[in-house]
């Protein structure tokens, strides 16, 4: 595999660079204040022609190779810009999933950042077990009538639509009885509580009650039951790390402290970058095999422990480092401890990869 950049991966590359050092000091990188001007950021970088770049042209993106999306993310990490608001999983899933009508309706205004979005998929008592969901979706004319309790819902405070599994039939073994709709978000019946993350965040995410809200029946993804596809589809692409740019921003990281050291690293440290340059080339090679036509069902479990391990080595590094003085680099190490659980537990990916990778206790 060559990973170096072919010469229109250059040219692209520099474009993004100096573009990039054009809104240095534009859009804030963290906290509460990162969360609140992230649509604009998105705006801004569709406008620029930096975001959906591989995504269909019919639908607003540019139909270039995905390795493009990593140089968006690696060029963003070098430049310390916001990070890329990441929704690539929805596009995927809504484009697996979706009739054409409803790709056309809504994938536009999801790529270029004019409509807002969030996942109503975890609840309070279905996480890694998200089969276990009891959130209704009850027939009544023309439309379904929703009732139940979303958790962990990232951007529910501004979010225009949400693509939210329900249970549709409760005679069926539970993973057939879900269904996926798309629901606007801006209706009665609906309410959204934000949770303040222990970082002091309260933008990232949220808590959303749905009590009486309606949905029209055309906008069910898919047919019923068939919402346990679409999450699978929409889970594996979340936990893939060349779609989310953890990679380009774990190198980041590591590069900020290293530059705080005198003398040689620590231990920790030292670990951090093998875990990150180890990431790093594990992308590229995802990102080959994706060339290929290759895609990944269970393998996607690998790569959510991998960016796992990665992350909390980076975050046990930046609390070795720098202590608790620096608010960024002390909140990347307590973002890091929920690495394990988000997007289900490693728990649950070690039992997946037992299981379906290598065949065990069968």
């Amino acid at each position: 595999m060559d990973f170096r950049d072919s010469p229109e991966e250059a040219e692209f590359r520099s474009r993004l660079r100096a573009w990039l050092s054009e809104q240095k000091g534009r859009f804030p990188t963290s906290g509460d204040e990162y969360w609140a001007a992230q649509g604009a950021w998105h705006q801004a970088l569709y406008s620029a022609g930096f975001f959906g770049v591989s995504w269909p042209k019919k639908y607003g993106g540019q139909d270039l190779p995905p390795v493009y999306d990593v140089i968006v993310d690696e060029e963003i990490a070098k430049a310390g810009a916001p990070a890329r608001p990441s929704l690539g999983y929805l596009v995927v899933g809504l484009s697996h999933h979706g009739s054409e009508e409803l790709r056309q309706r809504f994938l536009p205004g999801m790529i270029n950042g004019t409509e807002r979005w969030c996942q109503g998929f975890s609840e309070p008592g279905a996480g890694s077990d998200l089969a276990s969901l009891t959130t209704t979706a009850t027939r009544d004319g023309d439309e379904y009538v929703i009732h139940g309790h979303k958790i962990w819902t990232s951007y529910s405070d501004v979010a225009d639509w949400c693509l939210l599994l329900a249970r549709t039939d409760k005679d069926v073994p539970k993973h057939k009885g879900i269904s996926a709709f798309i629901i606007n978000m801006h209706q009665p019946g609906i309410e959204q509580r934000p949770l303040k993350m222990i970082s002091g965040v309260t933008k990232e995410f949220g808590q959303v009650l749905f009590d009486g809200a309606r949905v029209p029946a055309e906008n069910m993804v898919g047919a019923p039951g068939e919402g346990w596809k679409l999450a699978m589809t929409i889970v594996s692409h979340e936990r893939e790390p060349s779609t989310l740019g953890f990679s380009a921003r774990y190198g980041k990281l590591v590069r900020q402290l290293a530059s705080r050291v005198d003398g040689s690293p620590s231990e920790e440290l030292a670990w951090a970058w093998v875990q990150t340059e180890m990431l790093r080339l594990h992308v590229r090679r995802r990102l080959s095999e994706q060339l290929d036509g290759i895609t990944h069902g269970p393998q996607g479990s690998l790569d959510k422990l991998l960016m796992t391990w990665t992350e909390q080595s980076v975050g046990h590094a930046a609390l070795a480092t720098v202590g608790t003085g620096d608010p960024e680099l002390f909140g990347a190490y307590m973002y890091s401890r929920a690495q394990s659980v988000m997007g289900g537990t490693s728990q649950i990916q070690k039992n997946i990869i037992a299981s379906r990778i290598l065949g065990l206790g069968g």
